[in-house]
This record gives C-alpha cells, sequence and structure tokens, in this order.
C-alpha cells in the first residue's frame, strides 16, 4: 500500500455546481474533476452552463473535459441524482425540459425542500435584462470574457515564474465595476432573486450565472431569504453543499499539483479522425 492514501469522498445530501463551460479553454476541468472525486452527494445539481455550446468548436473538446462528463455519468451509476438545469450558454438543451433517463433530469429549476425549508435552485439568466433584449451583446461579453481568462492565464504563468501570487483580471475589473456604481448588475439581480424568493415563502434562492459566488442574508419590508450563488469553474472554482441541515460555499483546493495534459489528451475525442478513435476503442476494450 502506498503511503498516499487516497481521501474518501465526502457525504453529503446535496451538491451545486455551476457554470463549467466544457468545451472552452477557461474551464478548469481538472480541478472540477478532483472536486468531483471528492464528494459523494444523494443530489448532483449541475445549475447551467455545463457545455458552452455558444463558444463550442469541433476542434476542442480534451480528454479532461471528456472525464468530467464520464465521472457525472459514474455519480449517476453510484445512486446520484443529477438535475440538468438548462443555462443560457447551454439554452439549445431547452428543447429536452422533462426528459429524464434513469436518475438524470433536465429541468429549468429544481425545488428542494431540505429539513423543512425549501431551497429553489435555478440558473438565473430568467433574470438577466440584457440576455433578453440584448443578446448579441451578452455573446459579445461572453467571448470577451473568454479572451480575458487566456490573458489572464498568460500573465499568471509570467507571475509564476517570478514567483508572484495569481491575480483575476476579469474578477478585478468586476470589483472595479461594483464599487464605481450604486446599482450596478450584479445588486439589481441579486435583489430581484431575493424579492421574488421572498415573495414565494421560499428559505433560499440558489443561482449561477453571473460567475459571482456569494452566500448572504437579503431582506426587504416582507422578510428575507438567504441568497446563494454557486460561482463557477472558470476563476472562482466554487460550489454548494449542503449538509447537516444548512448550506455552505465552498471553494476547492486540490492538494496535489494538477497534472499537465499529455499529448493524447490533446486529441479531439468528440470529432476525431477514424484512426484516433479506433486506437481509443481499442485500448478501451483490452483494458481491465
Amino acid at each position: 500500500m502506498s503511503s498516499k492514501q487516497k481521501k474518501a469522498p465526502k457525504m453529503m445530501n446535496t451538491v451545486v455546481i455551476s457554470d463549467m463551460h466544457l468545451g472552452t479553454r477557461s474551464c478548469k476541468a481538472k480541478e472540477l474533476l478532483g472536486y468531483l472525486k471528492s464528494v459523494q452527494p444523494q443530489t448532483l445539481v449541475l445549475n447551467g452552463d455545463v457545455i458552452d455550446i455558444w463558444q463550442f468548436s469541433k476542434s476542442y473538446f480534451p480528454k479532461s473535459h471528456l472525464k468530467v462528463i464520464r465521472q457525472i455519468i459514474k455519480m449517476m451509476e453510484q445512486g446520484t441524482t443529477v438535475y440538468y438545469i438548462v443555462g443560457n450558454h447551454d439554452e439549445a438543451l431547452r428543447r429536452f425540459v422533462g426528459l429524464s433517463i434513469g436518475n438524470l433530469f433536465v429541468v429549468n429549476k429544481v425545488l428542494l425542500n431540505m429539513d423543512g425549508k425549501k431551497s429553489w435552485i435555478f440558473h438565473g439568466d430568467a433574470f438577466d435584462v440584457v440576455m433578453h433584449h440584448s443578446k448579441w451583446l451578452a455573446k459579445l461579453g461572453a467571448t470577451g470574457y473568454a479572451i480575458l481568462t487566456i490573458i489572464n492565464k498568460t500573465v499568471n504563468d509570467l507571475l509564476a515564474l517570478f514567483g508572484q501570487r495569481r491575480i483575476s483580471l476579469s474578477r478585478d475589473i468586476k470589483r472595479m465595476v461594483k464599487t464605481s456604481r450604486k446599482t450596478d448588475v450584479t445588486t439589481r439581480f441579486e435583489k430581484t432573486v431575493s424579492d421574488l424568493a421572498i415573495k414565494k415563502r421560499y428559505h433560499y434562492a440558489i443561482c449561477g450565472h453571473i460567475h459571482w459566488p456569494a452566500q448572504k442574508l437579503i431582506s426587504n419590508a416582507q422578510g428575507s431569504v438567504m441568497y446563494l450563488n454557486s460561482g463557477d469553474w472558470v476563476e472562482n472554482l466554487t460550489a454548494l453543499e449542503y449538509a447537516d441541515n444548512q448550506w455552505d460555499l465552498v471553494y476547492y483546493k486540490h492538494e496535489d499539483p494538477v497534472e499537465d495534459e499529455d499529448e493524447e489528451a490533446k486529441v479531439n475525442y468528440l470529432f476525431g479522425s477514424d484512426k484516433v478513435l479506433f486506437k481509443s476503442m481499442f485500448r478501451d476494450v483490452l483494458s481491465d
């Protein structure tokens, strides 16, 4: 037995993750896989923007991204109920809302009654004014964000060479916008979601979409609600976990260094050549 034993996955009631953006270079697929292997929830909620169809390219879907999908399927095989909530970047899948295959359910929202308290879970694009009135602007913003994350990675690689700490350009830009405007989009988004949740007498309002992880109690004249945002797996690496009668916002930090993809992992496994796919199939058939 090796001196370095794997930790047993954490048992819990529910996990919510969102905004993975599989199929893009900004997705932290290896870290996401590490997190999924570290938990064993009864229910897993994929809260939108799982596969980024807006920016999807048949020339880029590396093996590390496929491993994430494979791990989710493995969790289902082990009894985890999976809810796939459709977001704006994977909105093409909305035609499948209502579909259920085994313990996989494609939905627009999830209502969970947990320990006598109602959790309202949805992606959040339904309350995005830009999304519905200027979709072209939203898509332009998504492209700009993707470019920014690529620039950010290059900058961080250079900083690492000189032993400097990593930075997040997109997060810093959001923070500047947040502090320079009294009524920024994020605040309006949170207020809109919370006001409606209070009106519906929900205890928790849970969404993603804005890539801004949060856990805060928001109140108005009619009452209060715990607002939670599951963040993203582009830069924040966050998830929401429900265990011991409470929700917690967690930031994933892998203990072991993330290995670089080998050359085989960089091969296009969705649209690869027949020769590549045959080799992959042959190895798979012969493996234990």
